[in-house]
């Protein structure tokens, strides 16, 4: 899958393992990086629905988004990056279809 960011900034900082351990630290720079490395290796999201990290999307204020769960309380937010958004027939998207996302942050989104 390809896997983009929403800055060029937040690019740099997850692929430079030095950036990512001052940021995040050790620990959770080690498993952003396994993150990215599952993402990058599936072919579409779909591969990843049961992979490690309890990847699930985001209701609400945040449709239309996905976390994978970090070191808790962390997750890695990130978006579609399909153009148009696959879409089933009920509206919901489509993971069987989706080859791109776009990475948006790293956050504790329950504060």
């Amino acid at each position: 899958m390809d896997v983009l960011f929403v800055t060029n900034k937040l690019e740099k900082e997850f692929n430079t393992q030095k950036l990512l351990i001052r940021r995040h630290g050790d620990r959770r720079a080690k498993i952003i990086g396994r993150r990215l490395q599952a993402l990058r290796a599936a072919n579409v999201l779909e591969d990843l629905r049961n992979m490690p990290g309890h990847l699930h999307e985001l209701s609400e204020n945040r449709a239309e988004t996905f976390a994978i769960d970090l070191d808790q309380p962390y997750r890695l937010i990130f978006e579609t990056a399909n153009n148009p958004m696959p879409r089933k027939e009920d509206g919901g998207l489509e993971w069987r279809s989706i080859t791109a996302v776009r990475i948006l942050e790293v956050e504790n989104y329950h504060d």
